[in-house]
């Protein structure tokens, strides 16, 4: 189990590396979403140390090369044409902020959610967190599982009675993953230390 990674002292989260230093992580996560879209998968787990997911909607961690394939598996089983959208990428003292759309076509299974032959087209932020030798240590990534799973149903014929019947078997699908316990380790969190704060008048 890697540990998740601290946040900046107070001083070094106001101060951004080197351009060299943005310029290297940015290439770094662009390679990483190439080799995603292509799924070669060693190539893709040859940009982290130790592979690390963290996926804060689903409250799930896949960490290790074991379970990051078992990832990559699962979401490719469902989605065999996953892609996406670069919108912006930004920058912070230890991580690349990525605004992206990501897109698919329901083809296989997603969890217990049978597949509808939807697409889906998802606005997404993931933090790709670097620790303080450079080491891209965590790619978390958040979005909105109501807003895949809308588009997902959208598709389905409800006058139909096969319609409605797919559609039983996705909400059962989607409301046994929503039972699921959460990552132990996205519920401890810790207070930012946020140094000194500046308490004088503001004009």
């Amino acid at each position: 189990m890697s540990a998740v990674p601290a946040d900046p002292s107070p001083t070094s989260r106001f101060t951004l590396p080197a351009e060299a230093v943005l310029r290297a992580r940015e290439r770094l996560v662009l390679d990483h979403f190439r080799d995603e879209v292509l799924q070669d998968w060693d190539a893709t787990l040859s940009t982290f140390p130790h592979p690390h997911y963290e996926l804060i909607a689903q409250m799930l961690v896949y960490d290790g090369d074991s379970e990051v394939r078992g990832y990559y598996h699962d979401t490719r089983v469902a989605f065999p044409d996953q892609d996406h959208e670069l919108i912006a990428f930004r920058h912070s003292a230890d991580a690349v902020i990525v605004e992206f759309w990501l897109q698919g076509t329901h083809h296989g299974m997603l969890g217990k959610i049978p597949p509808t032959g939807s697409k889906h087209r998802t606005r997404m932020t993931a933090y790709f967190i670097f620790d303080e030798n450079e080491h891209l240590v965590t790619e978390r990534i958040y979005f909105d599982q109501l807003t895949i799973l809308k588009q997902l149903v959208a598709g389905l014929d409800k006058r139909r009675p096969a319609g409605l019947l797919k559609l039983a078997r996705v909400l059962r699908g989607a409301l046994s993953a929503a039972g699921a316990e959460p990552d132990p380790r996205l519920l401890i969190s810790t207070e930012p230390n946020l140094g000194p704060q500046d308490t004088g008048a503001r004009s």
